[in-house]
């Protein structure tokens, strides 16, 4: 996983970590350990963060280099 591809995304949309955790349902500790890789995410965080960015999960896991989702 690219914590620093997730931090950059959640920094370039001007969102703080608590913004983000509220959006996905979750405490902003929780989003703090996710991020910073103390915690595994979960794919359940791990899917809202990409339909929230409109992402690839395969973008966020550094899979791939496109941003952008198949259509």
């Amino acid at each position: 996983m690219n914590l620093e591809r997730i931090k950059g995304l959640r920094e370039d949309s001007d969102l703080s970590q608590k913004e983000l955790a509220k959006k996905l349902n979750i405490s902003q500790r929780a989003y703090s350990h996710y991020e910073s890789g103390d915690r595994n995410m979960p794919l359940t965080v791990l899917i809202g963060i990409a339909d929230h960015y409109k992402c690839s999960v395969d973008y966020l896991l550094n899979r791939t280099n496109k941003k952008e989702i198949n259509k």
